[in-house]
């Protein structure tokens, strides 16, 4: 697949002039880091501690598994990561920016250019094509149509979907369908991908096929991911392992 690039918002001569001043030369930040996250809930006359002091970091080009039963707070460790949700303690860093207390526009805007999501339900807009769903995204960040539209053949073909670019949702197949999500969601090259149970609603033949897509996606755009799976098999697959105990992140 031809290289992706990201759409940078930093003109070439203001980084050359960065590279000239020494400026840059750091070590990039992690594209995820969770700092003594903590979450809780209203629960009746009391509150449900979710997330206690939860510390996470996710390196660039790295795919981490989120393996623990349901109700351990994975999805709301996902929505923190995201930005859905705000901490009531602790802090979020995306690509080393804290995004905490930012205002609500600039934590959309975040999520917009630096997160893609995919989902255990893939979310697709029934109305539009699978081409057209992947190209959304890209026009609300700038691209113009004919870019989102180059950009989203160039998805589809690699994820062998070229000959369905003009099939609504209710005409693909389920893994078809989470294809078409995953694709959305590194449309824009985000620095990071969230993922909630994106195999869970399929078979185990089609499950392994979409990671597969997915994985190859992500290491082909040195991006970061952090998966919540149920699958054994495919956080083997991952470069770590992590699970949720007690409200902390633990490794396995």
């Amino acid at each position: 697949m031809t290289e992706i690039v990201a759409v940078s918002s930093q003109s070439a001569a203001a980084k050359g002039a960065q590279a000239a001043n020494g400026v840059g030369t750091a070590p990039p930040a992690p594209p995820l880091r969770l700092d003594k996250i903590e979450r809780r809930y209203k629960e009746g006359a009391g509150a449900l501690e979710v997330l206690t002091g939860a510390n996470l970091t996710v390196n660039k080009g790295e795919m981490v598994a989120l393996v623990a039963p349901s109700g351990a707070g994975k999805s709301t460790l996902l929505h923190l990561a995201g930005l859905l949700e705000r901490p009531d303690g602790g802090e979020v860093y995306i690509g080393g920016l804290s995004a905490g207390k930012l205002p609500e526009r600039e934590r959309t805007r975040l999520r917009r250019l630096e997160i893609g999501f995919v989902y255990q339900f893939h979310h697709l807009l029934p109305e539009f094509t699978a081409q057209e769903n992947i190209m959304l995204p890209q026009m609300l960040r700038g691209l113009t149509w004919a870019q989102a539209a180059e950009r989203s053949m160039e998805l589809l073909r690699y994820l062998k979907l070229g000959e369905r670019a003009k099939h609504r949702p209710a005409e693909l197949s389920g893994g078809e369908q989470q294809r078409v999500a995953i694709a959305r969601a590194v449309a824009n090259v985000p620095k990071l991908i969230l993922a909630d149970e994106p195999t869970g609603n399929l078979d185990p033949k089609t499950a392994h096929y979409v990671f597969d897509a997915l994985s190859a996606l992500v290491r082909a755009s040195g991006l970061s991911a952090l998966i919540a799976t149920h699958n054994p098999e495919l956080a083997a697959r991952m470069d770590r392992r992590i699970t949720l105990d007690d409200g902390k992140v633990v490794e396995m």
